[in-house]
């Protein structure tokens, strides 16, 4: 499988860009996956559901399937927080997943940048950042700098860099 990623600041256009990757990536025929991290508490769950029943209760995991979808649920009760790596080996295999967020693993990435969000660019200071996604020009820019909404050549980009094949 292929891995590339997808970073930048808050409010950068990652989510946006990750959307319309997978729709392109898709549409190319290419099977895809994404793995997103969050810096805040989450929960596909909701209280008084028969599974958030299940995990109140103690349950270390809970699978929850239907007739068009399945999810599962670890609680990591004092656990560290998973790393990318322990994440991707639960993966089915695809053509390429891609990584929304985790700013500091060593995988090659593009970086999302919007010039409202008013945060400083990260790829200085990050070798696998080898590209960026701007709504800004950036002339002093060391690598190759995409229009944020240039979703095709963004695409080709990446299945260029990942080498992913037909």
């Amino acid at each position: 499988m292929r891995i590339f990623g997808v970073t930048g600041w808050k409010n950068s256009g990652k989510t946006g860009l990750v959307e319309r990757l997978v729709a392109e990536l898709t549409v190319r025929g290419y099977s895809v996956s994404t793995v997103k991290h969050a810096h805040h508490s989450f929960d596909v769950d909701h209280p008084g559901r028969d599974s958030y029943r299940h995990r109140s209760a103690g349950a270390q995991e809970v699978v929850l399937s239907s007739f068009n979808r399945w999810t599962i649920m670890h609680e990591l009760r004092a656990e560290k927080e998973a790393r990318l790596d322990e994440l991707l080996a639960k993966m089915a295999p695809v053509d390429i997943i891609i990584v929304e967020g985790f700013k500091s693993e060593p995988i090659d990435k593009i970086e999302c940048f919007r010039t409202e969000a008013r945060h400083p660019v990260i790829y200085p200071n990050d070798p696998h950042i080898l590209a960026i996604a701007s709504d800004t020009p950036m002339p002093d820019a060391d690598r190759p700098v995409f229009d944020l909404s240039d979703t095709a050549s963004i695409a080709d980009f990446v299945i260029e860099r990942s080498g992913l094949t037909r």
